[in-house]
């Protein structure tokens, strides 16, 4: 039952009594003096606090257990905090804990054992540069909102000083530069004294500038701020579960500034011009066209990691992935491999380990992948003969050519430096998964089929982090949504459609209609086959551009189809086909048609039963042969 006492203490000093209400002396006789509480005459309005204490469970062997909190101006804020804590006391929380949010923290991190390893190092940074300092002193039982709040708060008046920090080190850089340059500047031609001057003015603006990075730390974004209290929240979800240690999870009402995850963005030709002549990236996250991915492969045919870097394009892996590859999970003949180990690299250490759940796949290979798995194995089999005992036999799939393993991190730098050497736009290593998913879906796979292609847990996944699109793309639903909505555009049919008989395949035709301008808006659009081949209709119109000469295309074919009973099955544009110079004269557009006749219901009346047993079709048995059924 929940009766708690209040009474009102201050921390007035005075002679001290004993139980019996007498003085109480020390050895020599004197009275004792301390801390008088309760018993201060003074006590009433203005002077003192309220305190309260209510009877806990019993601990252990029926051990005490009392509740006191003291310190308040007011009795119903005494009363207002006894009802928390015995209704958290109830909920099973420790409130009689002294434990500080420190110790908790770093007894949670060594609690959690299935933790990743780059998971567990994220999470140790995150308790030894933040939480330690920030909320290692609160008590356990005290910690709140506001206590998260003000952590964050110090965080972004450490931004503002890094952010200071960062501009005098550009303005200390650029100070440096132009005292090298006024240096170099005095070589050939200026007096010896002049050339003392402006060496010894670089050198004092270099050792401003390495004086002036001591302590130089990065932003921490508004990413990181997420990810914190993502641990304090694990931390806190733990506590709660296992010991009922907090009443609520704190960080589940902390605000944060929002987070915009970078939008792949394409490297269109207006935007290569653009990083050529200012050498700016238009985007953090970059995807090449298949273009430009063509330019690339062809530039680094002849490189040792040719393979590789295809692989990555094509499959979309991730580097630890790649790097952890062996043989064993390859099949040639069967072409496939299965993506189940990774490496990963702490503080530059490596570190094999399974991957998630859902990144454990198997990828199914191209002729083109598997023929490029058979070159590495040959090529490993030839250096492993040239090293010979000095060749390391790792198992591997990628290795440097005497065989040892590849590090993650080498592989990043080793892309971005071919990268570099190309001339190509540049792009991270990373970003060839957003190519892998984009060509996918270039190509018609579904995001399903992409979304098990890279191993996420979810197609939102794929379709929010790792896709985006590309001009043609663009162009094609631009096309194809063209091609669905009819538009009124005034034509003349100077000869009508005729399609011959060897121009249908099982029913189907397929026909060009190309559109030329004559003169001025006059258009002429003649049905084809081929390039060169006869003209199986005309007609002539009055339109401003190619897109006018291809609608009025597709409502010429629209209505020869409903006037003769056939079906329009595909309308496909291929405007896009012509070069920008000629797209204002010319049209293409393709078209799919089919013919059928229906089967008769003449002689059809309603069933009255199944066949007969006798003429019914025959089942397959289980052993592949044929029975009667």
């Amino acid at each position: 039952m929940f009766e708690p006492s209040y009474y009102r203490r201050c921390q007035c000093k005075g002679p001290l009594k004993d139980k019996d209400g007498k003085p109480a002396l020390d050895n020599d006789g004197n009275p004792k003096i301390g801390s008088i509480g309760t018993t201060c005459p003074k006590l009433g309005k203005g002077h003192g606090t309220w305190a309260f204490y209510f009877e806990a469970e019993p601990g252990e062997g029926g051990k005490r257990a009392r509740v006191r909190r003291g310190g308040f101006t007011k009795l119903d804020d005494a009363k207002t905090k006894a009802k928390e804590l015995y209704d958290a006391a109830s909920a099973g929380t420790d409130v009689l804990s002294d434990e500080k949010c420190g110790d908790f923290f770093l007894r949670w991190i060594k609690a959690k054992k299935s933790l990743a390893r780059t998971t567990r190092k994220g999470y140790e940074e995150h308790i030894e540069l933040y939480l330690l300092p920030h909320l290692g002193h609160i008590k356990r039982r005290d910690l709140k909102v506001r206590h998260l709040d003000k952590l964050f708060d110090a965080i972004e008046k450490e931004n503002n000083e890094r952010i200071l920090h960062r501009l005098r080190v550009d303005q200390l850089q650029k100070d440096r530069d132009a005292a090298h340059q006024a240096w170099v500047k005095t070589a050939g031609y200026a007096q010896r004294e002049e050339r003392r001057v402006a060496r010894r003015a670089f050198l004092d603006a270099n050792a401003a500038l390495r004086e002036g990075k001591k302590g130089l730390r990065k932003v921490t974004s508004a990413a990181t701020m997420h990810r914190i209290n993502d641990t304090i929240s694990s931390a806190l979800s733990w506590g709660i579960k296992r010991e009922q240690a907090f009443a609520k999870n704190w960080s589940h009402f902390v605000e944060l500034p929002p987070v915009t995850r970078p939008k792949p963005l394409v490297w269109t030709p207006e935007r290569i011009e653009h990083w050529k002549r200012t050498g700016e990236k238009p985007g953090p996250v970059m995807v090449w066209t298949p273009q430009l991915t063509g330019e690339f492969l062809d530039f680094v045919m002849e490189d040792w990691f040719y393979e590789l870097w295809h692989s990555f394009i094509f499959l979309g892996p991730r580097r630890g992935e790649m790097a952890a590859l062996p043989w064993t999970e390859v099949s040639i003949d069967a072409l496939w491999l299965r993506i189940s180990q990774q490496i990963v690299e702490v503080a530059y250490k490596l570190y094999g380990e399974a991957p998630k759940a859902d990144s454990v796949r198997t990828l199914s290979l191209s002729l083109e992948s598997g023929d490029n798995l058979t070159a590495v194995r040959a090529k490993q089999d030839r250096m492993r003969q040239e090293w010979g005992t000095a060749y390391v036999e790792s198992g591997r799939v990628w290795t440097h050519e005497n065989g040892e393993e590849l590090h993650p991190d080498w592989i990043s730098r080793r892309f971005a430096r071919l990268v570099e050497l190309s001339g190509l736009p540049p792009v991270r290593l990373h970003d060839l998964r957003h190519l892998a998913a984009t060509l996918a879906l270039l190509a018609g796979h579904d995001i399903k089929v992409v979304q098990e292609k890279l191993g996420h847990s979810s197609r939102q996944i794929t379709s929010d982090t790792y896709t985006s699109v590309l001009p043609e793309m663009m162009r094609a639903e631009a096309e194809s949504v063209m091609a669905v909505v009819p538009r009124d555009v005034p034509f003349e049919v100077r000869t009508p459609l005729a399609i011959p008989e060897p121009a249908w395949q099982n029913d189907i035709a397929v026909f060009f209609a190309h559109g030329a301008r004559q003169s001025g808006d006059t258009w002429a659009v003649g049905a084809q086959q081929q390039p060169g081949t006869d003209l199986l209709g005309m007609i002539a119109l009055s339109g401003r551009g190619q897109d006018d000469a291809a609608n009025a295309a597709v409502k010429w074919i629209r209505d020869h189809c409903a006037a003769n009973e056939l079906e329009l099955v595909r309308v496909e544009n291929f405007n896009a086909l012509y070069p920008e110079e000629q797209r204002s004269d010319f049209s293409l557009t393709r078209f799919t048609v089919a013919r059928s006749e229906s089967p008769s219901v003449d002689g059809w009346a309603l069933p009255t039963g199944l066949p007969p047993a006798a003429s019914r079709a025959s089942r397959r048995a289980p052993n592949g042969r044929r029975k009667a059924a």
